[in-house]
């Protein structure tokens, strides 16, 4: 049996979701977003990021975490601000001690859905029907969850 965190990076709110993965079987543990304060100085905001993301995978007890991979925004200072808030998530899951794999949105999507173009509500709905009986609150939370999946399903095969 794994305990695996699912992690979508942001600034303004980091989704987080928490499966477990027992051979093919998957069962929902939890779900959320962390969020931070936009008028707070961004030093202010990471640290509140940090201890958000801590507390929960202290309270879970997850053994392995899968983040999402930044991608390339339109506005530079965007891009910058979602590394630094990706930063952040690798280090709170690199400090306590899990074993960190990293996935493109694309491919967490085709994992899912069969296709790498698929829409946000596509990737939601399989995320419901993958894990049933949940409802997910939230994007951020439901991106999480989907590379928690994606995670269980393609862990140890090449990419």
């Amino acid at each position: 049996m794994r305990l695996i965190i699912g992690l979508a990076p942001g600034l303004a709110a980091t989704g987080w979701g928490i499966i477990e993965a027992s051979g093919n079987r998957l069962r929902h543990i939890a779900h959320g977003t962390v969020k931070t304060a936009a008028a707070a100085p961004l030093a202010e905001r990471l640290v509140a990021l940090y201890d958000g993301l801590v507390a929960v995978i202290a309270a879970h007890g997850a053994t392995e975490a899968a983040v999402e991979e930044v991608f390339v925004n339109a506005n530079p200072q965007s891009t910058l601000k979602l590394g630094q808030a990706r930063g952040v998530v690798l280090l709170a899951a690199g400090r306590a001690g899990l074993p960190v794999h990293e996935y493109s949105t694309r491919l967490v999507k085709k994992a899912l859905t069969g296709t790498g173009a698929a829409e946000k509500a596509q990737v939601q709905a399989m995320v419901e029907r993958l894990l049933p009986g949940i409802k997910v609150t939230g994007a951020d939370a439901a991106d999480a969850l989907a590379v928690a999946i994606a995670h269980a399903h393609l862990r140890g095969r090449p990419q």
